[in-house]
């Protein structure tokens, strides 16, 4: 699976705010995650990304 920025991701546990979906923000050998509620930023490998997955939602690519 390819993983872009701007890309949407729900996880399978919610984060401590309550809210279980996340934007990636930067790629590469790690992949950097926002929470969509409370803007709090995590690094997390792509192995680990994979296993939290619960949903996902590629960005729009028509605007590009």
């Amino acid at each position: 699976m390819k993983f872009s920025i701007g890309d949407r991701i729900l996880t399978k546990k919610p984060h401590a705010c309550g809210k279980n979906e996340w934007v990636i923000v930067r790629t590469g050998a790690d992949i950097k995650l926002k929470c969509c509620n409370c803007d709090h930023t995590v690094f997390v490998s792509i192995d680990q990304l994979k296993k939290m997955i619960k949903s996902y939602y590629p960005a729009d690519s028509s605007n590009e």
